[in-house]
């Protein structure tokens, strides 16, 4: 087994070997594009390509250490580990934070056993969330409307009668309604979204690649909702949204939805990734609820992922830094209310 960084040569066999949006060739010239330090390495057997993955490391400067992040790759094994080990030592990284794009498939093969194994541990902080809603695209038109949900379907339906339209673009304008939209939602909801210019350099560099686009639905001439999607391999991805306050009552929303789902099939892709959920029996209480439930009205299947898990490689700041963070955050949900 050879481990090595992979070469500009190597970029679409590296496409074809990893598994989600956010491990692709193209998210990693983004993030690059940002000034962010990003190694991409592969596991050879001869000249065979046997896994791939991407992390980016990031500087903690009072610390004056780094911190990896992979998120959306494979699961690890021993000779990962020990790559990442060594990769940790010459970035001088104190942990590298892991989130496998892996299903958790039963209980008895819960893979973050083998993770345990291996010397990670949990993290006291996640990035994605361990739950996803997904919409089998692989199904007919028929099946996928039969799945939906009795409201859902009737949203849709209301959306339509009251002439609320959507449509895909691809231009640098309707990108900026939708950079309106979503900041107006993360201020109205109260939540912390990337930045203006994260959004801007995601957008230059996916879209230049036919990898994103944005839907946007308008009411009476007026944008209402506009999503940004990504595609890559076989999924679309919905990560990002935004929405008015001004005629809800219109579901725009529902609209949206539906019409990225029949974006999916077009495209002739198999899965809808809708980026997130609450677990099984979530909480009605609970902030995010209501999005949950939006989603659940797609016929959607609810996955469990792995988690997060920590690779340390310097166990002293390791801690130093965990506190660090949790008060860091604290002090910034308070300044938010």
């Amino acid at each position: 087994m050879i481990v090595r960084e992979i070469r500009e040569s190597e970029k679409d066999l590296y496409n074809k070997t990893v598994g989600h949006i956010i491990q692709s060739w193209q998210w990693g010239e983004f993030r690059k594009s940002a000034g962010l330090d990003l190694v991409r390495l592969g596991h050879f057997e001869g000249n065979k390509l046997i896994s791939a993955y991407q992390l980016t490391f990031h500087p903690v400067p009072f610390f004056k250490k780094n911190i990896g992040y992979l998120p959306k790759g494979p699961l690890p094994d021993r000779d990962m580990v020990r790559a990442l080990v060594d990769l940790g030592k010459k970035k001088n990284a104190a942990y590298i934070k892991i989130e496998p794009n892996v299903i958790v498939a039963n209980e008895k093969n819960h893979a973050s056993y083998k993770l345990v194994e291996l010397g990670l541990v949990p993290s006291k902080k996640s990035l994605f969330t361990k739950y996803n809603f997904i919409v089998d695209l692989s199904k007919s038109n028929e099946e996928l409307l039969a799945g939906f949900s009795q409201k859902t379907r009737y949203n849709i339906g209301l959306a339509q009668r009251k002439g609320v339209e959507v449509y895909e673009s691809q231009t640098d304008t309707d990108f900026e309604i939708y950079l309106k939209l979503y900041f107006e939602t993360t201020k109205r909801q109260k939540y912390f979204g990337h930045t203006p210019e994260y959004h801007r350099r995601a957008w230059k560099v996916l879209k230049d690649a036919g990898l994103a686009r944005v839907l946007i639905a308008k009411y009476q001439g007026k944008p209402l909702v506009a999503w940004m999607l990504f595609n890559f391999g076989e999924t679309l991805y919905y990560p990002y949204g935004g929405s008015s306050t001004e005629h809800r009552d219109v579901m725009a929303s529902n609209l949206v939805c539906f019409e990225a789902i029949a974006l999916g099939k077009r495209l002739g892709l198999k899965h809808f990734d809708m980026w997130g959920a609450l677990g099984p029996d979530a909480d009605p209480k609970d902030p995010w609820y209501g999005f949950h439930k939006f989603k659940l009205g797609y016929g959607s299947k609810l996955v469990e992922y792995v988690g997060t898990y920590d690779l340390i490689v310097n166990a002293v700041v390791y801690n130093s830094l965990n506190l660090a963070d949790m008060v860091r955050w604290k002090l910034l949900r308070l300044s938010r209310k």
